[in-house]
């Protein structure tokens, strides 16, 4: 197998192995009654001040009408409150109730023991090199750098 398509082959298997195990370790106990998706709504609301739906969609890169969909699940659920600016009643405010903080901890946590577990592995300079190495593979993808398909 050459490089290109070892590289390609772990790509797809360290996304996919990621978004599984995420999952799995995310949507149980008292988190069983949302999706990996509403998790990741979750975590761009996230714990601080409330946020415009549309604030939110864009982090998500979704449309607001796809993000109202998952906030009435989460509302429903006690994870959200949605309420109308006092300012400007025209713009819907988002923010996380006390499950929903919760729910943003045990994902911040997963991703904290993920993150430990791999860094562990390496030494200063290779911890280094890798999150280079991220980081140019995210400008790539968002089309920010000069690598041509």
């Amino acid at each position: 197998m050459d490089l290109e398509k070892a590289l390609n082959t772990l790509f797809v298997t360290l996304f996919q192995d990621i978004l599984s195990l995420e999952e799995k370790a995310l949507i149980r106990g008292e988190f069983q009654d949302i999706t990996i998706n509403d998790m990741h709504v979750i975590e761009a609301i996230g714990p601080g001040e409330a946020q415009t739906s549309s604030t939110v969609a864009g982090k998500l890169s979704v449309t607001v009408g796809t993000l109202t969909k998952a906030v009435d699940r989460l509302s429903r659920n006690g994870y959200v409150l949605r309420e109308r600016s006092e300012d400007d009643k025209r713009l819907v405010l988002l923010s996380l109730m006390e499950k929903g903080r919760r729910a943003y901890a045990h994902h911040q946590k997963f991703h904290e023991n993920m993150i430990k577990a791999v860094v562990s592995r390496f030494d200063g300079e290779e911890a280094e090199f890798l999150a280079r190495s991220l980081e140019d593979l995210i400008g790539y993808l968002r089309g920010g750098t000069d690598i041509k398909l």
